[in-house]
């Protein structure tokens, strides 16, 4: 018996390695964005995320 289950979509929050690679930048820009402000990062589970909406923001162009 298979369940019919809705596709939730693609993850809420990503890595800081998929969130580079995603950009096409290297870890290190990542961690500077964030240091400087113009990346929003958050705390879950000890570990920091980016949140999805935070990466499409900069790739629509950055614009808030």
């Amino acid at each position: 018996m298979q369940k019919n289950i809705p596709d939730a979509g693609g993850p809420a929050f990503y890595s800081l390695a998929d969130a580079a690679w995603i950009l096409g930048v290297d870890r290190n820009e990542i961690h500077r964005a964030i240091r400087v402000g113009s990346l929003r990062a958050e705390r879950r589970r000890s570990r920091l995320v980016i949140p999805a909406a935070e990466l499409r923001r900069v790739l629509d162009g950055g614009v808030r």
